[in-house]
């Protein structure tokens, strides 16, 4: 098993999309409206800018997290993050 890439920082661009650094120097913008787009336990963040702009690193950088209506986290690994990341700058490089 591969050790997890800790972020360093995570930043709103827009709604839905967010610019994450980990602790290896890689820096991504990554794009979790297709995520949030489905699924009750994203309802608050579709429905407030506000809200979405809330992220929160957690502790030791594992995660990025929500507080939803009832306080509990609504959370993204570093390691899926990453993944979705490098995904999605692949799909920009071959469409570039």
């Amino acid at each position: 098993m591969s050790e997890i890439i800790r972020m360093k920082s995570v930043e709103p661009i827009l709604h839905g999309v967010v610019k994450i650094v980990w602790l290896d120097g890689y820096e991504a913008v990554v794009d979790l409206r297709p995520v949030i787009s489905e699924g009750e336990a994203f309802a608050f963040l579709r429905r407030s800018q506000e809200r979405f702009r809330a992220v929160k690193l957690a502790n030791f950088g594992h995660a990025i997290y929500w507080l939803d209506d009832q306080g509990d986290e609504i959370d993204f690994g570093s390691d899926s993050l990453r993944r979705r990341a490098e995904r999605q700058a692949d799909i920009l490089r071959q469409a570039s």
